[in-house]
């Protein structure tokens, strides 16, 4: 899958797209299914008095349980947003509106998406307390440090499942099991999981779980919301009012078209994911691999075995990450540095796990999806290896260092 461009030997066509953590293509079948649903089926959803609205109906009806049976939830638990970054706020700000005079405090990692720090920040400003769990150099919290941090004015704990930049799968179901000892609510972001790994809601201990159609090859614009309904159930308040949709918990007319795709998103992964997750794996250790055994002073970021099928984050020693990035032009990826009004700085994530400013910025995350080939991962670490080497000639740091050994 390609953003266009010009064919060249062994049938690759450039660029290669491997940033598939950042977004995925739209699957042709999620496509063709969502189609009718501009056109011919655009009735409004909420209107139960004509076909039009009984046939929108239907449709989400039949989305909601897709995506129910691919968490191992029921469907009336689903609840549709515009995305995970508004499946996040729902979350964390309806527990604390809801649950506020059984306590004010919420625990989280400090390697979170924005999204989910951004929202605590924002509970903070309003006089919840926060803490900010550390994590240990493979990015994985220490599960003993959250039981510490517990209280009985603990109401939340949102740690996500899977992190979009390292790929490192937290063990979210032991945390929900510590939350549900002590009565605490769960919530996890899995947008990078779901599709990709096994979740499911009742084994896992999980409360609220957030999903995004667009990092497993739906459309962007069209999220959901598992809320746990019974057992106990969790109560939120709303964020979004006008029209009591979604059960009162998210109003706006439905998305129909992208709720349909984000149906058939999950009835592709239910259906395909058991035999996708090892060849994606394989595609990965392959680039991994390929790289690793031509260019010493590399090194993989995050947990190698508690990890993501498509994730490969490393990190280039003595090359300057821009630069690299540059280099690769012809292959779409991304950088550990992000671009500021001020200045280059370094992803947080890479920092939190004890990197330096200029290991951070010489990172590079590869994400593989259902769409990459063997011929496009050979492609991609040749260039990598020449890119890097060369850059490696111009550094005089890199020289020192080898003379030193």
């Amino acid at each position: 899958m390609t953003g266009g461009g010009e064919k060249i030997a062994d049938g690759v066509v450039l660029p290669i797209y491997l940033d598939n953590h950042a977004t995925t293509p739209i699957d042709p079948r999620v496509l063709d299914e969502m189609l009718p649903y501009f056109r011919q089926k655009f009735g409004n959803a909420a209107s139960s008095n004509h076909s039009f609205g009984w046939t929108g109906a239907e449709a989400v009806h039949a989305a909601r349980d897709r995506i129910a049976k691919l968490i191992g939830a029921s469907a009336r638990e689903i609840i549709f947003t515009s995305g995970a970054t508004e499946s996040d706020n729902l979350a964390i700000k309806g527990v604390a509106e809801m649950y506020r005079e059984k306590g004010d405090h919420i625990i989280t990692a400090v390697t979170e998406h924005k999204a989910v720090l951004d929202s605590c920040k924002r509970l903070e400003k309003a006089g919840y307390r926060v803490t900010y769990l550390a994590v240990q150099n493979d990015g994985l919290i220490d599960l003993d440090e959250l039981k510490r941090a517990m209280s009985d004015k603990t109401i939340l704990v949102t740690i996500m499942a899977a992190n979009n930049e390292t790929g490192v799968l937290q063990p979210w179901a032991q945390i929900g099991h510590l939350c549900h000892e002590r009565g605490v609510i769960f919530h996890t972001d899995a947008t990078q999981a779901i599709g990709k790994v096994s979740v499911d809601v009742i084994r896992d201990n999980v409360d609220l779980l957030s999903i995004s159609a667009h990092k497993m090859y739906g459309p962007k614009g069209v999220g959901a919301l598992y809320v746990r309904a019974a057992g106990p159930a969790v109560r939120l308040c709303a964020i979004i009012d006008g029209g009591g949709h979604e059960h009162g918990m998210r109003s706006g007319t439905l998305n129909v078209p992208g709720i349909v795709g984000l149906g058939k998103a999950c009835s592709i992964a239910m259906e395909d994911m058991a035999e996708e997750a090892p060849k994606v794996a394989a595609l990965r250790d392959r680039l991994r691999n390929r790289i690793m055994d031509r260019l010493d002073e590399t090194h993989v970021n995050g947990s190698t075995e508690h990890r993501l099928p498509g994730n490969l984050n490393i990190s280039f020693g003595h090359v300057d990450g821009e630069s690299l990035q540059m280099g690769l032009g012809d292959i779409a990826i991304s950088s550990g540095s992000a671009c500021t009004s001020a200045a280059v700085e370094s992803s947080y994530v890479l920092k939190a796990l004890g990197m330096s400013d200029d290991l951070a910025h010489s990172s590079i995350r590869f994400g593989i999806g259902r769409f990459n080939t063997e011929a496009e991962i050979d492609y991609a670490a040749d260039r990598v290896v020449e890119t890097v080497s060369q850059l490696r000639e111009l550094s005089p740091a890199y020289e020192a260092a080898r003379n030193r050994t």
